[in-house]
């Protein structure tokens, strides 16, 4: 009986860094929050008072990004393509 020098399962470490790569392509780079601005609501110090955010800005790979809010809410972290800046 002749040993199989190549066989399929030594192959399965690629699939990681080729879900990486889709994952790259399909939605870019992670940024974290770094700073936001709101509207005045009465008590900028009151945590319990609702905030409606208007801009964000996210700092990762690519630098610092300012974007509008997304119906007045601001996420902790958001994918960036390079192109689209």
């Amino acid at each position: 009986m002749k040993a199989q020098l190549i066989r399929l399962s030594f192959f399965w470490w690629l699939l990681v860094p080729v879900a990486l790569f889709g994952a790259y392509q399909a939605f870019g780079l992670p940024h974290v929050i770094w700073s936001y601005q709101f509207r005045p609501n009465g008590s900028p110090y009151d945590l319990d008072v609702p905030r409606i955010y208007t801009r964000c800005t996210f700092v990762g790979p690519y630098g610092a990004i300012t974007v509008p809010a997304r119906n007045g809410r601001c996420g902790l972290v958001r994918f960036f393509k390079e192109g689209s800046l």
